[in-house]
């Protein structure tokens, strides 16, 4: 996708930014960690399932819904190491999938340059052309919020968007400082399309 073009195409009802290296990372910090605890081998996350997750954790309703589904990357890496499919270019852009009950989902890969900071202005930059298109009434977004300032930044670029217009869910691993938006848990959506149950790990604790 084109940050240029998106100016002038016509976005879905509901759009999921995603950082994918920083989705990537806490994957694998993920399956590090739960392989020790559980003591078993844990997969690849499925992405498409976590995708849904994320959508449902967004306050998505069942329906026939188009969902656009924007995964900024380093230009640098092809791939996922900890999702499926991974490979951003052959696999994951410009394709899409379907789900039963919250419709279909389009997904585009951006690939940005090497630095954080450069992710984070394209990531800003596509959020404000999805801010400015009124047919878009739901907006997820991931961002990397334990390195940089972004998350501050979101923070501040939302302070003013009217809620009823706009319903915002921001992910992070967890809660931040309240913005003009809603909070989820990323780790949750992430653990679920790796097949962690939430009984394993209670068995485990006891």
């Amino acid at each position: 996708m084109n940050l240029q073009d998106s100016q002038n195409i016509k976005m879905s009802g509901s759009v999921i930014i995603v950082d994918g290296d920083y989705i990537d990372g806490v994957a694998f910090n993920l399956i590090v960690n739960f392989e020790r605890m559980l003591n078993r081998r844990i997969p690849q996350a499925d992405l498409s399932q976590w995708i849904v997750n994320i959508a449902l954790d967004g306050r998505m309703k069942p329906g026939s819904h188009e969902t656009q589904v924007v995964i900024l990357h380093d230009r640098n890496k092809k791939a996922f190491d900890n999702f499926v499919p991974s490979n951003f270019e052959s696999e994951l852009d410009k394709q899409a999938f379907r789900d039963e009950k919250l419709g279909e989902f389009i997904i585009n890969t951006i690939a940005t340059g090497g630095e954080v900071t450069a992710k984070d202005e394209v990531l800003l930059d596509f959020l404000r052309i999805v801010l400015s298109h009124k047919e878009v009434r739901r907006i997820m977004i991931v961002p990397n919020a334990e390195d940089g300032n972004i998350y501050g930044t979101l923070r501040n670029a939302l302070r003013d968007v009217d809620d009823e217009e706009k319903h915002i869910t921001m992910f992070a691993m967890q809660p931040m400082e309240g913005g003009n938006f809603k909070q989820q848990i990323l780790g949750y959506s992430i653990m679920n399309a790796m097949g962690i149950r939430g009984d394993e790990i209670e068995n485990r604790i006891r």
